[in-house]
């Protein structure tokens, strides 16, 4: 390649990403947004909306915990599903299924029915980023291949043994966020997300340098994969607490998770 075309890569120190990412992470409080949402894979939760395709779809989302998704089909605004969570319970309404499902966050276990593998706080991570705290033992390396090279930070869950937590990735081109993977117990992958095409966007908050249009969920254990292109999008309005209220529609089965166990 020439050395002309060659891209520029840029320096920064530990302390440098690590007040990055924390500077934009503690600066984005609130989002308002509209989506253009796929599921792939051959989970439980994509054979939900497969018979839809594409689901257009509405996210509030505020912290430290609250998010609200309603997805619809496209042009006739038929509504798919309804869900919301607040970090303690979820609630997924299914109108075509006449179906309101409750259960609390923590609950992990795959089902084979439709829709209850998906959990709303899935997405609040993956949308509002976790900052890294003053206890959390960091460890930095650098990262390359073929189309880029990256910056990863490597955030240590603290206690009796220290695991894996986070790892944070950057794109060395412009230092933006590229990547964010969390994990569990014994180093388990729970998510893996990954951004693209940051634009400016409107926010009263000028330390936020934009926000990416294009958000890849992948959740092995859940087995299902969201991409979401976002088409329109606010932050750090104040979002009214009445919008994340979700209540089960009239006439519809209400389902218990916690309390719904296989034999």
């Amino acid at each position: 390649m020439p050395a002309a075309a060659r891209p520029v890569y840029l320096e920064a120190s530990p302390e440098q990403l690590r007040d990055r990412y924390n500077t934009l992470a503690r600066s984005l409080q609130s989002i308002d947004a509209t989506m253009e949402l796929k599921p792939y894979g051959g989970s439980a939760y994509s054979g939900v909306i497969t018979e839809y395709h594409d689901v257009k779809a509405f996210v509030l989302a505020e912290r430290p915990y609250d998010i609200r998704m309603i997805g619809q089909v496209p042009v006739i605004g038929k509504t798919v599903f309804d869900m919301a969570s607040n970090g303690k319970t979820f609630e997924v309404s299914l109108p075509s299924k006449s179906k309101f499902l409750v259960g609390p966050v923590s609950l992990n276990r795959s089902s084979e029915k439709p829709i209850e593998n998906l959990r709303p706080q899935h997405l609040v991570d993956a949308l509002l980023w976790p900052d890294v705290r003053k206890e959390e033992v960091v460890l930095p390396e650098e990262f390359n291949d073929e189309a880029a090279r990256y910056y990863v930070l490597s955030v240590l869950r603290g206690g009796y043994q220290s695991e894996l937590l986070r790892r944070i990735w950057f794109d060395r081109s412009d230092l933006h966020l590229a990547r964010l993977q969390t994990y569990g117990p014994k180093g388990a992958l729970l998510s893996d997300v990954r951004y693209t095409d940051w634009q400016a966007v409107d926010s009263p908050d000028s330390a936020l340098p934009g926000y990416p249009r294009a958000i890849r969920i992948d959740r092995p254990h859940d087995e299902y994969r969201l991409d979401l292109t976002v088409t329109k999008i606010t932050l750090n309005q104040q979002l009214p607490a009445e919008r994340f209220t979700l209540d089960a529609p009239a006439g519809a089965e209400v389902v218990n998770l916690a309390e719904d166990k296989k034999p």
